[in-house]
């Protein structure tokens, strides 16, 4: 084999070795997540206010059932058949209200027309103190590992200039993110470094290839 072909192959099989790697990568990227706000949402009592969640990347959510609810709220001990309750139940492109939590009636929706986009944040108006707390936003439909993100509402009395109160303001990452916040990696941030390694060995490989034949010249 002569330097030509050599070098040819070397470059083919760095090429190869690339594509595969990139080619496992992409799905990761191309999967559904629900992402919801990694900072908490302020508002003053009587605000109304809205807690940001969407699809990402952008799906058509319309024909799904979205729940949002309160994760740290006990069912009602009365209930025999400890029935969940709901702050907003979506099911069936229309509203269902009858096993909504009272203090919510009339006061909550979400962005119809922004369903289709993925679009699944909630409007809650007329904001009181019991209101404070985590929510999940929950599609449980999805064919998804990530089917819920949650998001975490404080009532205040004094809310300063800061506070995000508008959807434009509000900041919603990616769930990996949060993932790297905390101090873990990601699936994908594993493989980089692996990509790297694979092409500066097989460039190794051909410079140590090249050494050698121009040695037996």
């Amino acid at each position: 084999m002569d330097i030509e072909e050599f070098t040819f192959s070397i470059s083919l099989s760095t090429l190869t070795v690339t594509f595969l790697l990139l080619f496992v990568l992409k799905p990761i990227g191309g999967q559904l997540h629900v992402v919801g706000s990694l900072q908490p949402i302020v508002a003053a009592p009587g605000d109304d206010v809205i807690l940001p969640c969407h699809m990402e990347p952008k799906f058509n959510v319309a024909g799904l059932t979205v729940e949002w609810s309160r994760p740290d709220r006990r069912p009602d001990p009365n209930d025999r058949l400890s029935r969940v309750e709901y702050v907003h139940l979506y099911r069936d492109a229309r509203e269902v209200p009858d096993m909504k939590i009272p203090s919510y009636i009339g006061r909550t929706a979400l962005f119809t027309d922004g369903l289709r986009e993925g679009n699944i944040s909630l409007r809650i108006t007329n904001v009181i103190q019991e209101d404070e707390g985590r929510y999940r936003c929950f599609i449980p439909k999805l064919k998804s590992q990530t089917k819920s993100s949650i998001v975490r509402l404080i009532v205040a009395e004094t809310v300063t200039t800061e506070t995000p109160l508008h959807p434009e303001t509000l900041s919603t990452p990616h769930p990996m993110d949060e993932f790297h916040s905390k101090g873990g990696l990601s699936h994908r941030s594993r493989l980089i470094p692996l990509v790297v390694f694979c092409v500066f060995i097989l460039l190794c490989v051909a410079v140590a290839g090249l050494w050698f034949t121009e040695l037996k010249h």
